[in-house]
């Protein structure tokens, strides 16, 4: 994937009778999400309004997805393949994006699990069901968080020395868990992490 500018005039419209096929992929876990064609109009609309707008080839009209079902795409960056044909949208789903209730229209489409963990660790933080176990880790505070963090840091380097490799694979699975709720009672996220870990790799 090219990294250049993004630049509607430049690209090329004329190969494919005016239209771009467009894939859009979640802007958090990078599962593809779908497939569809934009327009120049299509497109506008999209840089404008921030809800990811595409041209129907069946209706002959543009449409936005989630009119209807409210399941709308938001716009998070753009950018074009090599050759300019060819459109990459990374958006954040509000919603299943398949018009069968799935998240994608590829049901295989791999993505972070991870990032989906995240995702569901802030909406716990946000809604605090009752009797989440997550629920009660925010709520007994950072400090309560951070000693828990810290013993499943002490079990994993433990599991390691002295137990089998499904003892470490659990303790690792922990540690991750409860560093991302960590993160997130502090207001960050494990993508702000990860963000540090890509700079350091730049800077290398």
């Amino acid at each position: 994937m090219a990294d250049q500018p993004f630049d509607a005039a430049s690209l090329a419209w004329t190969k494919q009778d005016g239209l771009l096929p467009v894939i859009v992929q979640d802007a958090a876990t990078l599962r593809v999400l779908m497939l569809g064609y934009m327009n120049a109009e299509a497109l506008e609309v999209t840089q404008r309004t921030g809800q990811v707008t595409f041209y129907s080839r069946s209706r002959q009209r543009l449409w936005t997805k989630g009119e209807s079902s409210g399941h709308v795409l938001e716009l998070v960056r753009m950018e074009t393949d090599c050759d300019r044909d060819t459109l990459l949208v990374y958006a954040n789903p509000r919603g299943p994006t398949c018009h069968l209730g799935t998240v994608s229209c590829f049901p295989q489409a791999p993505g972070s699990f991870l990032a989906e963990l995240d995702a569901l660790i802030a909406e716990r933080e946000r809604e605090r069901p009752a009797g989440s176990y997550t629920t009660r880790l925010f709520e007994a505070g950072t400090r309560s968080i951070a000693q828990k963090v810290g013993e499943e840091g002490v079990e994993t380097a433990l599991a390691a020395v002295v137990q089998d490799d499904a003892a470490l694979c659990g303790e690792a699975a922990d540690l991750l868990f409860h560093l991302q709720v960590l993160l997130r009672a502090r207001g960050l996220s494990l993508a702000d992490a990860v963000t540090v870990l890509r700079q350091r790799h730049a800077a290398r």
